[in-house]
């Protein structure tokens, strides 16, 4: 039976190794690492609004990150979402350290794929080299007590590194097993069909009632005599004497 390496060990490993190879660093302590991770959830109003539904979200919050809240309060009253100053809006987490790993560990391992029809993240970071993922459902964590539907919420889980860099940070979560949506490959150009090879002589009306290949260069002198016809017309029309003159002379 083989061993499971834990992240916190994968990271002082093979990912670091992974890193200097991939990003061409060579000092260790210059590599992108893993700073902090905060799960946060936004309390509505008009269905959360209460003491029991509070201490259910900070209970399971407790339960899935192994660390008590901190219930958070509105910084300045908004009358147009009846918001008044100190209300209660959302529940937070903050994890560093030994903690924050095992969380990732645990949500990168078995979390995610536990999504119904889960088909990877997005790639896109936040241009500094964190990432941010949002969660539907509460329950597929399997810290989290079964509830009935009307007491199901959502979470933000925001990762932040030392990298920088969107590239570094992508490179960092893609090594430590982030389950990050396969990039589109590009489709192959295909041969051109004879159709589009006989575009140049395609069959046209010639004007004789008769259905014969016709060619561009074909089409372009006849719009060209057309055009000096057209021209010399106009000139000649210029050159006849007027009816007036005509009678004087």
């Amino acid at each position: 039976m083989t061993k499971y390496n834990s992240l916190h060990q994968r990271l002082r490993g093979p990912i670091a190794e992974a890193l200097k190879k991939d990003l061409a660093i060579s000092n260790v302590h210059a590599l992108p690492r893993l700073q902090k991770v905060i799960v946060n959830v936004g309390i509505n109003k008009t269905k959360m609004d209460s003491k029991e539904m509070h201490e259910f979200i900070a209970d399971v919050l407790k339960r899935i990150t192994g660390q008590k809240p901190i219930l958070r309060g509105a910084r300045i009253a908004i009358s147009n979402f009846k918001t008044r100053k100190g209300l209660t809006v959302g529940a937070m987490v903050t994890l560093r350290g030994k903690r924050m790993e095992e969380f990732l560990d645990r949500l990168i391992s078995y979390v995610l794929p536990r999504i119904r029809d889960f088909r990877g993240l997005p790639v896109k970071l936040d241009g500094r080299g964190n990432y941010a993922i949002g969660l539907r459902d509460h329950t597929i964590f399997p810290e989290a007590p079964g509830v009935e539907a009307g007491k199901i919420f959502g979470m933000q889980i925001q990762i932040a590194t030392t990298a920088g860099r969107d590239d570094r940070g992508r490179a960092l979560l893609k090594h430590m097993g982030m389950p990050f949506t396969p990039e589109r490959q590009p489709s192959l150009k295909l041969p051109p069909s004879p159709r589009e090879l006989s575009v140049a002589a395609r069959p046209r009306r010639d004007g004789r009632g008769t259905d014969r290949p016709v060619f561009d260069s074909e089409v372009a002198q006849t719009r060209e005599a057309g055009a000096k016809s057209t021209k010399s017309a106009k000139q000649n029309v210029d050159l006849k004497p007027k009816t007036g003159d005509t009678a004087a002379s």
